[in-house]
């Protein structure tokens, strides 16, 4: 039990480290997009699927989040990966992202806005 709360621990680090990795300008571009999108999206405060959806809904709280991590700290150099995990140790309140928040809405949007389309060419042809 202790080592699971020890992982959890570190993908908090890790989260925030991406957060800050995202806005040093030592970050490679591609690393510093990725980095962005998987702050942005752990730090929403809506997920993509929501947790009240049965299995699915932890779905991205179990995989896609720490695999974007896994993603995002592998097209960062280590020696800043280092540098940005004793930063997020520094910061003690976990911040928050309104860009992440925009970029859920505009996807539930989006989606929505396909449906309702895909429901009018049904009912119309039909």
């Amino acid at each position: 039990m202790s080592s699971l709360r020890e992982w959890a621990r570190s993908l908090k680090r890790d989260v925030v480290a991406l957060w800050v990795a995202a806005r040093d300008p030592r970050t490679p571009l591609g690393a510093k997009i990725a980095a962005a999108c998987v702050a942005a999206y752990a730090l929403s405060p809506v997920d993509l699927i929501p947790d009240f959806v049965p299995i699915l809904g932890y779905l991205d709280d179990l995989l896609i989040v720490p695999l974007g991590i896994a993603l995002a700290i592998r097209l960062i150099p280590p020696g800043l990966m280092s540098e940005f995990r004793v930063l997020a140790e520094g910061i003690s309140a976990r911040p928050s992202s309104r860009a992440g928040l925009l970029v859920i809405i505009l996807i539930w949007a989006l989606a929505a806005g396909l449906a309702g389309w895909w429901a009018w060419e049904v009912l119309e042809t039909g």
